[in-house]
């Protein structure tokens, strides 16, 4: 999920910090800030994003996303699996 600097803009940092990548939005952030550092704006959204990390943490629960991701695909192909044997038993 990389993004190159060009497309860094603050409304993709807030959309990152929507979706919960923390990581992606600070990264961000901190991009702009390089760019123009008198945005108080950028600075105070980018102190909240950082707060949230610092609640959150990065240890193991953060990385449970992709499991959870997989997770839900296999209920899915598990769901479409059985609706193809109902429809065989027809």
């Amino acid at each position: 999920m990389e993004t190159s600097p060009e497309f860094y803009t603050r409304t993709m940092a807030k959309v990152y910090a929507d979706q919960g990548h923390y990581e992606q939005s600070t990264r961000i952030y901190h991009h702009l800030l390089a760019q123009d550092p008198q945005r108080a704006d950028l600075r105070a959204e980018l102190a909240e994003v950082e707060m949230i990390l610092a609640k959150i943490g990065t240890g193991p629960a953060r990385d449970l996303s992709p499991l959870f991701h997989r997770w839900f695909d296999l209920i899915g192909r598990y769901n479409t699996m059985q609706r193809l044997k109902r429809l065989r038993r027809r």
